[in-house]
């Protein structure tokens, strides 16, 4: 071995030397990644560019040539991002405190742009989260406290997105969806009275609602009672006469029946007053 070795060392550390350089010179890219490649400090060509709606497998991903020394990868990922806004107090157009937790997801679309304005995804992902919370405080502070606890807080998160992904446009980055994760009222005086506001609008529609129910009470029993009487105005009308000597037996009943059980009041009467005239008998 030593004899081969001292007769050929030169073409074996020849032959090493172009094997190290043959492999170095071919990478693979996966389906999950660009590769952009950096010629002398400058973004030379991309392997495995995004291109939406592509076919998986017809992608460009596979074993691509590089010179190397010369030229560098720069790896880029075709996956969708996470970036996260820091916990925050929002001021509605109300002048609400809201403490507002939201995120944003984002691809790299144009991985030349990423790389020569912020060189990394991670750079990309730092630039964007001072940019979120600014655009998130901008676009909720023309809103009202209400709307965003209603259907209107899409429309909101949509307005967000949108003036996100303009300023994610010059890193070569696109924002698909902002969301808010929760939105709620600070700890403290602030929370308290939200409740008492809250707890006094309720107190105030159950009145609305009781007062509501005792109008229409009210007025159906006023239709009531004068369905009534026009019924018993209808019944007694057929007999005035029967009417009279009814009501007037009432009457007697009521006022001597009252005499009858030991009451010290005393009626004194003519025997023509008109009051008696149902014992007089019919003239």
């Amino acid at each position: 071995m030593e004899r081969i070795w001292e007769r050929w060392k030169l073409w074996i550390i020849g032959a090493g030397i172009a094997l190290v350089v043959a492999l170095s010179s071919f990478i693979v890219v996966p389906e999950t990644m660009q590769a952009v490649i950096v010629r002398t400090g400058e973004p030379d060509r991309v392997a495995n560019r995004y291109r939406p709606n592509a076919d998986f497998g017809n992608t460009g991903a596979g074993i691509v040539f590089r010179i190397p020394i010369l030229e560098r990868v720069v790896w880029v990922s075709k996956q969708v991002l996470d970036v996260d806004m820091q916990r925050q107090e929002v001021l509605s157009r109300d002048q609400r405190r809201l403490e507002v937790d939201a995120y944003a997801r984002f691809r790299i679309i144009d991985p030349v742009l990423m790389v020569e304005t912020a060189g990394s995804t991670e750079r990309v992902a730092e630039a964007l989260q001072p940019i979120l919370n600014s655009v998130l405080r901008q676009r909720l502070g023309t809103r009202s406290f209400q709307s965003l606890l209603t259907a209107d807080r899409s429309a909101a998160m949509e307005e967000i997105r949108e003036g996100l992904d303009r300023e994610a446009r010059e890193y070569g980055a696109q924002v698909i969806d902002v969301r808010i994760k929760r939105a709620d009222l600070p700890e403290g005086r602030p929370l308290e009275t939200a409740f008492t506001r809250m707890e006094t609008a309720r107190k105030q529609e159950s009145d609305t609602i009781r007062a509501q129910g005792s109008k229409q009470a009210q007025i159906i029993r006023g239709e009531a009672q004068a369905e009534a009487s026009a019924t018993y105005a209808q019944a007694f009308n057929q007999d005035p006469e029967f009417y009279d000597f009814y009501r007037a037996m009432q009457s007697y009943d009521a006022v001597f029946a009252d005499s009858s059980r030991g009451s010290e009041s005393s009626i004194i009467l003519s025997p023509d007053n008109e009051y008696l005239r149902q014992f007089q008998g019919r003239r």
